[in-house]
């Protein structure tokens, strides 16, 4: 049985599993969080139940080395992408199942496995982690190191869908105005005789436009038209742990057009005139490069939402606020698809679905109305067909009229 045992060295904690492996040889591994411990243990009392195969030497590359080979084959993706995969494989694929053999791996021991995370971590991590070894398993077969995709048919933890938070066009205003000129409220009481205004327009541009923080962290003045009242999506830049800012397309890979209010494009005209189409719509006030998320929430928008009285808002639900408010002025799936930059309808249903049962009184409405202004139409197409139809054949008419008593 495997026993895990704290220890302490130069005032930091590890964790050292013992155990021991077929022929009664003692092992022990370490690890730096407790939780990662747990999981191994539990894969190793999988193990113990022959839930990876033990019956022969195994001579095939293990699960560890695999996932090096999947991930640098990886480059399809963008550097955002890539960094999360390799700190899913670094904390959660490497500790457990780095050391196995790829033919030693079950469809139990992985559901084991799934179990044991899903104790620990939220339904969506879980998704996420399970997803990587899958994917990692699904390259070795393709490659002739496994007859199987063992991972197929594991039972996943449902996902649990969170609320959304959506601003009112009010709450949007107050909000954007604590980022640009921040109150005497604001717990940045230095930056209170500072003027941030691009932060105010960043604010507002987000939540009436619904593009990602990246995409508007990569607008560039030649891609603005405040005539047309309208902004060309065609880059986004990300902040990626140990690369900086990675300039890449946007989420689909795909260009758009999103319309811009026109209130809000007069504004981004000043904003905007002398500037060469080259520059950067909305650069960070001290940097003059692009606005990093972190930076801005750590600095203003975080203090912004505490002072409007939504505490914990991030900037991307903005862009829900975005198609809430798009929805309630018309929208149907179709705009709201193209504005968001969704690859599908059905991406945009699945995520916004819910916001147009709201209009489904409205439609009944519209319909109530369609029929009254029609109502005098209807009586004289009835009364035309009747005349008709008496004049045709006025016995049948009679025989058809109820007799009166």
């Amino acid at each position: 049985m495997a026993s895990i045992q704290p220890r302490v060295k130069l005032d930091k904690v590890t964790w050292r599993v013992h155990y021991r492996i077929p022929g009664g040889s003692q092992r022990n591994r370490t690890f730096a969080i407790r939780s990662d411990a747990v999981r191994f243990v539990a894969f190793l009392e999988a193990n113990s139940l022959n839930l990876v195969t033990q019956t022969s030497p195994a001579t095939g590359a293990t699960v560890g080395e695999w996932a090096a080979t999947w991930l640098a084959g990886q480059v399809h993706l963008k550097a955002s992408t890539r960094e999360r995969y390799a700190g899913i494989v670094r904390s959660h694929i490497v500790p457990t199942w780095g050391p196995v053999p790829l033919e030693r791996v079950t469809h139990a021991g992985v559901q084991a496995w799934v179990t044991s995370l899903a104790e620990t971590r939220s339904p969506a991590t879980v998704r996420k982690v399970f997803r990587v070894l899958s994917l990692i398993l699904g390259l070795a077969v393709r490659d002739g190191q496994l007859r199987r995709n063992v991972a197929r048919g594991i039972n996943l933890p449902r996902p649990v869908r969170h609320e959304q938070r959506f601003l009112t066009i009010p709450q949007v205003e107050a909000l954007a105005k604590e980022c640009g000129h921040p109150s005497w409220n604001s717990r940045h009481r230095p930056l209170v005789d500072r003027h941030y205004e691009p932060y105010r327009l960043a604010v507002l541009f987000l939540a009436f436009t619904g593009v990602r923080f990246g995409e508007l962290a990569a607008l560039r003045v030649g891609r603005l038209d405040p005539q047309r009242r309208r902004a060309l999506i065609i880059e986004s830049v990300t902040q990626v742990q140990g690369h900086g800012m990675v300039w890449g397309t946007p989420k689909m890979h795909a260009r758009r057009e999103v319309p811009i209010p026109r209130f809000l494009a007069i504004e981004l005209a000043a904003h905007i005139e002398g500037k060469d189409p080259g520059e950067l719509v909305f650069t960070g006030v001290r940097s003059g490069g692009p606005i990093r998320v972190s930076t801005f929430r750590r600095g203003h928008f975080d203090a912004a939402a505490q002072a409007i009285g939504v505490p914990g808002l991030h900037p991307h639900e903005l862009r829900h606020t975005a198609a809430s408010l798009a929805i309630a002025n018309g929208a149907d799936v179709k705009v709201l698809q193209q504005m968001l930059g969704h690859a599908s309808a059905a991406m945009t249903l699945d995520v916004y679905g819910h916001l147009f049962d709201g209009r489904l009184d409205e439609v009944a409405d519209a319909l109530e109305r369609a029929r009254n202004r029609a109502a005098s139409e209807i009586e004289s197409v009835a009364a035309a067909a009747h005349a008709a139809g008496m004049e045709s054949n006025p016995g049948t008419w009679l025989r058809r009229t109820p007799a009166i008593t």
